[in-house]
This record gives C-alpha cells, structure tokens and sequence, in this order.
C-alpha cells in the first residue's frame, strides 16, 4: 500500500478512533475519577476521554487533511467527509474526500474515497477509474479499524495509557490563545526506544472540552531531518454522535464505468522475504 496514502487513512483512524471505540479496557483504574484526582492531570484527561468514547457507537464528521512538505514549500488540503459505525462485533468506517487545494492554486473537486468493512480496505479513485482493494486480516477474523490501525499508530482513547507512556513523554499545554481555551491540548514527544521513534518525533491532538471529542491531530514525522520534516494535519468538524448510520453506506461497491478492482490479497507469513 502506497506510503501516501497509509498516513492518509492511518491518521484519520489515529483522530478519529477515540471517538469510535468501544473496548473492555474502557474502565482501566488509571486516572479513575475520586475524590482526589487531579483534573488537569494527564491520566485523568486521558481516561475521560477514553471513557467517553466506549459508549459512542456512531460517527461523523467534516474532516480536513493538511500534507505540508516545508522542504520542498508545499501544501495540500483535502476536505471531505468521515463515517464510523459498529454493527454488533463489527466496525466499518468510510472516508469521502471530495476537494484538493494544491500550495497557492484554486480549489479543485478531487474525489477519493476509502472504505474498510473489517476485512477490506477499498480505494476508489475517481480520476483514475481504477479501484484498488487491499485485504487486511483473514476473512473469519474482522477486525476492528481502530485496533488494526494500532499498528502503525498510536490511538489516543484507543492505546493503553501505560503503552503510551512507554512510547511517549506526554505533557499537557496551557491554551495559548483565547479560542483554544475550549480544547486540552495534549503533546506526545516520542521517546528514542520506542516503536515509533522511526516515524514520529511528536504528534499532538486537541480534545474539544465540552464534547469531550478529539477535535484535531498533527503529527510531525521523522523526515526528512528537522526542521524540514514533513507534517500531517487532521481536523474533524461539526461532529455528529450516535445519529444512525445505513449499513449500505460501507458496502464495497465499484462505481459505474470503473475497471475492476485490483485485488491485493492479505500477505502471508510465509510468503514474506
């Protein structure tokens, strides 16, 4: 899968997966609220949120999705729309891009779209009419979008807390200016032994206070070298929770006048080099 477009789907799972995850791990006594807890705590900010998103059982949002390169002075920004749903055991997720803004040139209509039904993940790329389908567990093991993209990414209300502080320094930053007093600003600086010290130097999320929603995620890679490295920039906007969703909506189906998709099947262990 393209290098591109794994970050371009990976870090929409990486903002948008603390509001869509229901999990067993969702009442981890770390940070647990008492009469003593710290509210401007780290633990305690995390567990809140984490809290709130085991109950969410739908979402949707406006999304934006920013690729700055400072060493080549470029920038593109996609806008679009997201769609997460779980059906029983099973969750699904959609992406819709519709628009590209390339550096200085007008926006253009741009429409890309990204569908994973638990074992698929489909992109359908409208300027080239050519679908590609990437299969990413076994077909008897779904999984869930949000623990598959744990992977390659840290989730904030997804990954355990004492994972994340193994990987990550995590530190809260005062709001610096008056309209980000309605966000906690939580900065992850990535330690030198941790898994992704490879891919990240930090990321940062912005949680909406009084939604208690990861409202905005940037990541600033590991190359190239500082202070050129590029940097990915997701916002979700006008968040709409546990309105109801069409399983319809997640159906891998092929637009008319496309080719037909390019399969990728799941790679095996065996088959690996």
């Amino acid at each position: 899968m393209g290098g591109k477009m794994v970050f371009k789907v990976g870090l929409i799972l990486l903002l948008t997966s603390g509001v869509c995850w229901a999990g067993k791990d969702a009442e981890s006594s770390t940070g647990r609220q008492g009469k003593d807890t710290d509210v401007n705590s780290v633990d305690t900010v995390l567990e809140q949120l984490r809290q709130r998103m085991s109950k969410v059982q739908s979402y949707q949002a406006e999304v934006e999705y920013r690729y700055k390169q400072p060493l080549l002075e470029s920038e593109s920004l996609r806008k679009g729309v997201f769609y997460y749903a779980k059906f029983g055991q099973r969750s699904k997720l959609r992406v819709n891009f519709q628009t590209l803004k390339q550096d200085q040139e007008k926006e253009q209509q741009y429409v890309e779209h990204f569908i994973f039904d638990g074992v698929w993940l489909m992109h359908i790329d409208y300027q080239t009419k050519q679908p590609k389908m990437y299969q990413l567990v076994e077909p008897n093991k779904p999984a869930d979008a949000f623990e598959l993209a744990s992977r390659n990414l840290p989730i904030i209300g997804f990954t355990k807390i004492e994972d994340l502080k193994k990987h990550f320094e995590i530190s809260l930053i005062e709001a610096t200016k008056e309209e980000e007093k309605n966000f906690i600003h939580l900065q992850l600086k990535t330690r030198p032994a941790s898994f992704y010290k490879d891919r990240y130097s930090s990321i940062d999320f912005w949680i909406d206070r009084k939604l208690t929603l990861p409202a905005k995620v940037l990541a600033v890679t590991t190359e190239p070298e500082p202070p050129y490295s590029d940097i990915y920039e997701i916002k979700l906007l006008k968040p709409r929770v546990d309105q109801k969703v069409d399983d319809k909506l997640f159906e891998l189906t092929v637009p008319d006048g496309f080719s037909k998709p390019e399969v990728v099947p799941l790679k095996k262990k065996d088959d690996q080099s």
